[in-house]
């Protein structure tokens, strides 16, 4: 997950479809998801409360042709969530895409970059 932000920065959210967004939160609740397996650990690890981290699993289940995690219920066995092939698919290739955003445009933002904080010229 990504925790250290680094500037500048590109932020990738992308519009599937109408009211289908995939964006760097829902890539880090996946990857958190992944990592811990668990909803509840991945939503508390982003400051998420518990409630916030299922409507957002159950969204992302709901727009994709398969489900994208994988979750049991808990109990005295506990629970736990995984990712799905698709759920995997679908954050390797975000990354992907996020890295090469990040490359394609990064010489003009380092140039913004160093403007900012400098007054204008006038």
């Amino acid at each position: 997950m990504s925790s250290a932000r680094t500037y500048p920065q590109l932020q990738l959210r992308i519009d599937l479809a109408p009211g289908v967004r995939f964006g760097p939160g829902k890539a880090d609740l996946l990857e958190g998801i992944d990592t811990l397996g668990s909803i509840a650990g991945a939503g508390r690890l982003m400051r998420m409360s518990y409630k916030r981290a299922w409507e957002l699993v159950g969204e992302l289940n709901r727009c994709f042709d398969a489900p994208l995690v994988d979750a049991s219920k808990g109990g005295s066995g506990g629970g736990g969530a995984s990712l799905t092939p698709l759920g995997k698919k679908l954050l390797k290739s975000y990354r992907a895409m996020q890295a090469a955003a990040q490359t394609a445009v990064g010489r003009e933002m380092n140039q913004l970059r160093r403007r900012v904080g400098q007054p204008a010229a006038g």
